[in-house]
């Protein structure tokens, strides 16, 4: 009897406990009219669309406007906001151009996003298919908006490319003989051996030479003879005979020293010295001892290497900044610390077929023979264009057929503009047209506030063909 007084006492007290235990919970979560206490309800866990911050669901999924995945919302139930704006309608999430009168759902249980009345209205300087985006300093924070001044500074494009030394075409010299002959001595007789203007290059004999000096010879003797005649026509005539003979050795090359010489003595020479009428390196030698030489026949090549060509390659996306006079500098990475400078004297006026370049010729002087021809070298060429307005690159948004930036006006309202820029530097980009100095360039978050600026601007633009056509509501 005793045990089972002991069971049915500890029955009453576990009975009570649950009791007392369902009735303390009841009176925490919940009031008499089933609804969360203000304590339950202090926190509420929403999610939003980074990208559009404006849609808010109560649950985690993706946004049916871009895909892109919910962040969670921590908010703080307050009064409802009082607000002058007036909801024109109610749009569709997934198809704009379903809305109502007012709020609705759509059939996969999406609320209805309201589009107000100023959301409608055109934005005063908005381009084509953009419109003036207006944000709360927390939507500007919550996007990561920044912005900073067009920047008046010294623009200078800085081009940096390849280029191959050659020699000056200007300063090639061919050697000919003006008659035929046989080389009897050579007194260049390695290529690459440099020569000065007037040093003797070969000796030669030639029939045709020993000839015309015996002719000098008799109509020196005639002209001696002739030039005491009282008869002026025949002592003139022995005075031209001796100039035609004289008039062709200088022609074919021989120095008039050496003719003075035939004269002096008196009798023909077998062979005379040839000389070189430049200075240069002979980069090209055709002749050997003993040999029959014709005067088509090129001997040397001799090029004065003092000046020297520098042809860089240049792009076409690049030639734009390249004009005839601009400085260029050439550098070697043989020998560092070492720059030549130079000017650009000839831009090619055809295209390189296999390397898709421009030749671009820069003259630079070579007076210690340290640059060689077929050297390859970086080259830099430099433009200076004088001050200008320059934006940041990341303020620039590239839509293929135009160029926009958002301007950060005082008043929070970030104004699309299309701008018209010039070359590329460092700083950015070189603005020639649509800004000016003191404005303020929206330079992180373009791509989102580009988004937002088409959207709104496709919301206005189905209103107005909503007001001129019957629009699917949604009932």
């Amino acid at each position: 009897m005793e045990r089972r007084t002991h069971t049915l006492t500890v029955a009453a007290t576990i009975a009570g406990l649950l009791v007392a235990g369902l009735s303390s919970t009841g009176c925490r979560q919940t009031t008499p009219s089933g609804a969360q206490t203000p304590a339950a309800a202090a926190h509420v866990t929403r999610y939003h669309c980074p990208m559009h911050p404006t849609y808010i669901s109560d649950k985690q999924g993706d946004c049916p406007i871009c895909g892109m995945r919910l962040v969670p919302m921590t908010e703080t139930p307050t009064k409802p906001a009082q607000t002058d704006r007036t909801v024109a309608f109610y749009r569709s999430p997934m198809d704009p151009a379903i809305h109502s009168d007012k709020p609705a759902k759509d059939g996969m249980g999406m609320d209805f996003i309201p589009v107000y009345l100023d959301d409608l209205q055109p934005s005063e300087g908005s381009v084509g298919g953009r419109a003036v985006v207006t944000l709360t300093p927390e939507r500007r924070s919550l996007l990561g908006v920044r912005s900073e001044e067009v920047r008046q500074m010294r623009i200078e494009k800085a081009l940096r490319t390849v280029g191959r030394v050659v020699a000056d075409e200007r300063r090639l010299a061919h050697f000919h003989t003006k008659f035929e002959g046989t080389v009897e001595h050579l007194y260049v007789d390695y290529t690459g051996m440099y020569v000065k203007k007037g040093d003797p290059l070969l000796s030669i004999y030639s029939p045709e030479l020993v000839a015309t000096q015996q002719e000098y010879l008799l109509a020196l003797r005639a002209q001696k003879q002739l030039g005491a005649s009282s008869i002026a026509s025949v002592a003139q005539g022995g005075a031209n005979l001796l100039e035609a003979a004289r008039q062709r050795l200088l022609q074919w090359d021989i120095r008039p020293q050496d003719i003075a010489e035939v004269e002096r003595t008196g009798t023909v020479k077998r062979s005379f010295d040839l000389y070189a009428d430049v200075s240069g390196y002979v980069v090209q030698k055709n002749v050997v001892h003993g040999m029959r030489v014709m005067p088509s026949d090129t001997l040397f090549d001799i090029s004065d290497l003092s000046h020297l060509w520098v042809m860089a390659d240049v792009y076409d996306i690049d030639i734009g900044a390249v004009h005839v006079g601009m400085p260029g500098e050439v550098t070697l990475s043989g020998v560092p610390g070492r720059v030549w400078r130079g000017t650009v004297t000839f831009i090619a006026p055809t295209m390189e077929e296999k390397t898709r370049t421009i030749k671009v010729r820069i003259e630079v002087a070579n007076q210690d023979g340290v640059l060689k021809p077929d050297m390859f070298g970086d080259v830099w060429l430099r433009d200076d264009r004088g001050t200008g307005l320059v934006v940041p690159e990341s303020a620039v948004v590239d839509t293929g057929d135009r160029k926009l930036v958002f301007l950060d006006h005082p008043d929070g309202s970030l104004e699309p503009r299309e701008i018209e820029t010039g070359i590329r530097i460092p700083a950015g980009y070189q603005v020639v047209k649509g800004l000016a100095k003191g404005d303020r360039v929206v330079t992180a978050a373009n791509f989102l506030l580009d988004s937002e600026s088409s959207l709104k601007a496709a919301l206005s633009a189905i209103s107005r063909s909503s007001a001129a056509s019957p629009a699917r509501d949604k009932r």
